[in-house]
């Protein structure tokens, strides 16, 4: 089963930096309407995002979420961390009976390729930010702008 929490707390983060340059807060139902989700979803999330510095949230009237530090200061590897805390991206499988090389050997084999498949992710994570995020995907909207264009060109 696929964990969404990490790109669902991703898109949320990406959409409060927009919000911060338009000096703004959002709500937990605006943030749900952009997933498509609950709102009570969304302030699950926002629980260990807050914990780990990276948002603020204020309750009442004039409350909302905001980041709460600039988005070129939280790298997408703290945001993996806030919400995915010490889950293994890959767990080793447990009861495998030895009968042969493979079978006996799996799970040290299999321990140390996870380890460095994650190691490199969060390596990989670890030199993005919120920042170059939301410029990748503004490239990538311009893209998709331009290919639509030029397809009614046609």
């Amino acid at each position: 089963m696929n964990d969404l929490r990490f790109p669902t707390a991703l898109q949320m983060v990406l959409s409060l930096a927009v919000a911060r340059e338009a000096k703004r807060r959002c709500t937990s139902m605006e943030l749900a309407t952009g997933l498509g989700a609950n709102p009570a979803l969304v302030r699950a999330l926002l629980v260990p995002l807050s914990r780990a510095n990276i948002v603020t949230t204020t309750i009442g009237k004039n409350g909302g979420v905001e980041l709460a530090r600039a988005p070129e200061e939280i790298s997408l590897r703290e945001v993996y961390f806030a919400i995915i805390d010490d889950k293994r991206l890959f767990e080793r499988r447990t009861n495998v009976p030895s009968v042969c090389v493979v079978s006996t050997n799996i799970g040290s084999f299999f321990e140390e390729l996870a380890t460095e498949v994650e190691d490199a992710m969060l390596t990989k994570l670890g030199q993005r930010t919120v920042a170059q995020s939301l410029m990748e995907i503004r490239r990538i909207d311009a893209a998709r702008i331009a290919n639509v264009t030029e397809i009614v060109a046609d």
